[in-house]
């Protein structure tokens, strides 16, 4: 099972994988420039006091993006399955 979330909705230390770019002309070829290309997997390494920017690790390079152009990064995580006996017991 997967969801679907946006770049700017990881929280540090989480990961997932880009689906789509979708940033207007300029932005959408300065990301894809970075490397953020479908498939690729994306960290959210360290988020500013005030949330904005965000550091992202994205094939070896660390990268600033602001919210506003992080928003336009669809991205794509597996969900874990929660087991039967868990759900039961709790």
């Amino acid at each position: 099972m997967y969801e679907a979330l946006c770049l700017s909705a990881l929280r540090e230390g989480e990961s997932a994988y880009v689906t789509e770019v979708n940033a207007g002309p300029a932005m959408d070829r300065r990301l894809t420039d970075l490397g953020l290309v479908r498939g690729t997997r994306v960290t959210c390494v360290l988020r500013s006091p005030a949330g904005d920017p965000c550091a992202y690790l994205i094939r070896g390079a660390l990268i600033a993006l602001r919210r506003a152009d992080a928003d336009g990064v669809a991205l794509e995580r597996q969900i874990q399955a929660v087991p039967a006996q868990a759900v039961a017991t709790s």
